[in-house]
């Protein structure tokens, strides 16, 4: 296998080749795509390459930023501490590789002894033996970084809508390893893609080159749960540690802070009093507070939020929890967006969602998602520079945070800046692998942009979204919806049209779906009379956020000249003004 992977856009597909000629000079064994074998599916030997290399090499320009496939190369090396990077035309780095050393290669013409590039090199060198050198002596050879991935725990209660809470006790341990800085751990957006699959432990070691796999089990019945968990050595095989617990739900935290730590054991290390420390916390200390809010979570990525009675059973859920425990700044934050949205995409009275998220910053000024709430805020009232500010930040408190790079997204995404939206619905996508209307939002970014080839991807990767949501809850109209709109971008516009009369006959009163299906018709089937004819209704019902929304959107932009268009949200903002008004 080669010492060095590249990682790079096709527009720098020259300055790839004379960064791979320059390395393969100087001994090291060098791979790029260029060298896909033809009878090899594509990803499958990405992947292969891509863990074996010692080094990735990425090439950063303003293409590769764009560029999901560039993006995701690089964030597993990363996380597998192999990562080099270099900038060739001083394009601004994503999150969170712009805190990572960087190489400036603009304008490089190949000079061997240029600064920057001898900065490139002994990266490498730190990373990689050149091939022609021989193996490094063992005495020399640093020992590799202990590294795991943790497979979704499986659900084995008798109720498998106790999924919820497996998967929790899943994220919980991701979360607690993550805080042990001698161990490197797979994020849990790659981890959760094994997700329901029957897999081979030696083969996600290998696909993912970590050096351990955790996999287990969760039973929940009553007050008592069962939990097994066993830590296997990748590259053997064999079982380093395994254990099963049976406990009352009250000791749920301990529990969770007793596998951590035997898995910490296990594996040899020590942790530091801080990190002990960071184990512990966990936000609250109520188990039944707990409960409540991961069960509120699960609404959230059921991928149905044109459905107003999932945002309603979120407040609830989160309102029970708070109840429970004054204290639990996730669960406001949580009440806080679905309050957010039912009322500025529902348009239904009552609380507005801003008091519960400032709440939740004055518990905890670090809570990323509770920042992401007040961001939509801000925009709301008119203050867009600081509501980019406060996403921002956000951003930067979590960068793989599904909330922030969410709310991002929206708002670049309003702002017509259909680049920046791309980039943060790709990572949103990403961190939340349920998510459909992320995946549908890139359809449309990448409409605006001209890049069909994205397009076409993003619109697989919606229709193979949707399916699975809709398969779980077949009455899910913003699924269906979203759906039909993957289906059409691909150019199938009879199952697209089968999905969408499905989608108006299961949820008539989701108005999200109507829009997106207005919206299909506009920009992929060309009928601008039945586009219209749906968003005479919806517009003449709907709230500010779906008026500025429809405003920008680039798959109305067919419809977007027609005088009666026009008529209809100008009826639209005076309807609203006129409510303001008499509520003031």
């Amino acid at each position: 296998m080669s010492d060095v992977f590249i990682s790079y856009a096709r527009s720098t597909a020259a300055q790839a080749n004379q960064v791979a000629e320059a390395l393969r000079a100087l001994g090291y064994g060098v791979w790029r795509d260029d060298e896909l074998p033809p009878h090899r599916a594509y990803a499958d030997v990405i992947e292969e390459r891509l863990a074996a290399a010692k080094a990735v090499v990425v090439l950063w320009s303003a293409e590769a930023v764009r560029s999901e496939w560039v993006q995701s190369e690089a964030d597993r090396a990363r996380a597998d501490r192999k990562l080099v990077q270099l900038n060739l035309d001083g394009a601004k780095l994503p999150m969170p590789f712009d805190r990572i050393q960087c190489a400036d290669l603009a304008g490089w013409n190949g000079e061997p002894h240029a600064p920057a590039w001898r900065k490139v090199v002994e990266s490498i060198a730190a990373l990689a033996s050149p091939a022609a050198t021989g193996p490094t002596p063992a005495r020399h050879r640093s020992a590799p970084k202990l590294s795991i991935c943790v497979l979704p725990f499986a659900n084995i209660s008798d109720d498998p809508q106790q999924e919820y809470f497996s998967d929790g006790i899943s994220e919980d341990i991701i979360t607690d390893l993550s805080k042990v800085s001698a161990l490197s751990v797979v994020a849990r957006n790659t981890a959760f893609t094994f997700k329901g699959k029957s897999v081979r432990v030696g083969d996600v070691a290998r696909e993912l080159n970590v050096s351990h796999v955790l996999e287990g089990s969760v039973r929940k019945a009553g007050n008592r749960v069962r939990i097994t968990a066993q830590l296997i050595d990748g590259a053997a095989g064999d079982h380093v540690w395994a254990e099963r617990w049976d406990r009352d739900l009250t000791d749920i935290f301990a529990l969770q802070d007793e596998i951590s730590q035997a898995i910490v054991a296990a594996l040899k290390l020590r942790l530091m009093p801080e990190e002990k420390q960071a184990i512990a916390r966990r936000g609250t200390e109520n188990v039944e507070a707990y409960n409540l809010y991961l069960m509120a979570r699960q609404y959230l990525v059921s991928g149905n939020l044109g459905d107003a009675r999932h945002q309603e059973a979120i407040v609830r859920l989160c309102k029970a929890a708070t109840d429970l425990d004054p204290d639990y700044a996730r669960a406001w934050a949580l009440m806080a967006r679905a309050q957010r949205s039912l009322r500025f995409t529902h348009g239904r009275a009552g609380d507005d969602g801003l008091a519960a998220a400032e709440r939740a910053m004055r518990l905890d000024p670090n809570l990323p998602e509770a920042h992401a709430v007040k961001a939509r805020h801000l925009e709301v009232q008119g203050r867009r520079e600081e509501a980019n500010e406060e996403a921002e930040f956000a951003l930067r408190l979590d960068p793989q945070s599904f909330e922030a790079n969410d709310t991002a997204g929206d708002l670049s995404f309003r702002q017509e800046r259909f680049e920046d939206a791309a980039r943060y619905f790709e990572q949103a996508a990403a961190l939340m692998e349920a998510e459909v209307g992320c995946a549908a939002m890139m359809i449309t970014c990448y409409l605006a942009m001209g890049d069909a080839e994205k397009m076409r991807r993003a619109a697989r990767m919606t229709v193979e979204r949707a399916e699975r949501a809709v398969t779980h809850d077949q009455s899910n109209g913003s699924a269906m919806a979203w759906g039909a709109c993957g289906l059409a971008a691909l150019g199938e516009r009879d199952r697209a049209r089968d999905w969408a009369r499905r989608a108006v006959l299961v949820d008539p009163d989701n108005a999200m779906a109507r829009y997106n299906l207005a919206c299909i018709l506009s920009v992929h089937m060309g009928d601008t009379e039945g586009a219209l004819e749906l968003l005479g209704p919806f517009l003449a019902n709907t709230t500010l956020t779906y008026i500025d929304h429809a405003q920008v959107d680039p798959d109305l932009a067919p419809v977007r000249g027609d005088p009666r268009f026009a008529a209809m949200m100008a009826a639209a903002r005076e309807r609203l003004a006129a409510e303001a008004a008499a509520v003031d």
